[in-house]
């Protein structure tokens, strides 16, 4: 091998170690932060909205409510598209 080869191969060599340790270290920090989101709300230090706060239990909707003013699942695009499945 010529002086060259070696110096490129140590460059690639060094590159791709600290490639690894940088993202080694970046998906650590990102596990070791997310595992607080695991533990359980009551007392938990992360606040995900003011009803939580206030010591109020989420109240959440069913999956058939509606949504709003229109419910996206019943438009009349849906509806015809579903008809002429059907038929």
């Amino acid at each position: 091998m010529t002086e060259l080869q070696r110096l490129i191969a140590a460059v690639l060599q060094s590159f791709a170690a600290s490639t690894a340790a940088v993202l080694a270290l970046f998906l650590g920090v990102c596990v070791l932060f997310n595992f607080r989101k695991l533990k359980p709300r009551r007392g938990a230090r992360v606040i995900r909205n003011l009803d939580e706060r206030l010591g109020v239990a989420p109240a959440y909707l069913s999956p058939d409510s509606p949504r709003g003013p229109i419910d996206q699942l019943r438009t009349p695009e849906l509806l015809e598209a579903e008809r002429r499945k059907s038929a």
